[in-house]
């Protein structure tokens, strides 16, 4: 449907529109039209790191692990 200045009309026609019944209804089994996309509504994520974990933390967990496990280790050296 044109209007006057050349534009379409939001709705469609319902005598037009293909899978509706002459009352303007969705006959049985078809599937409606699917609505307007939500995809860009939200804030645009600017903060979205490719890479895993730094080094420094890896280091530190490695050296307490370290500790940890020569603690343990002196603990059965001394212990025998």
């Amino acid at each position: 449907m044109s209007h006057s200045d050349g534009s379409e009309s939001a709705d469609p026609d319902p005598e037009n529109t293909p899978g509706l019944s002459p009352r303007g209804e969705m006959r049985q089994g078809d599937t409606p039209p699917t609505e307007g996309g939500t995809l860009d509504t939200g804030p645009r994520e600017t903060y979205n790191p490719t890479r895993g974990w730094a080094a420094a933390p890896l280091v530190v967990i490695a050296v307490f692990c370290l500790l940890v496990a020569g603690f343990f280790i002196a603990r059965l050296v001394l212990a025998l």
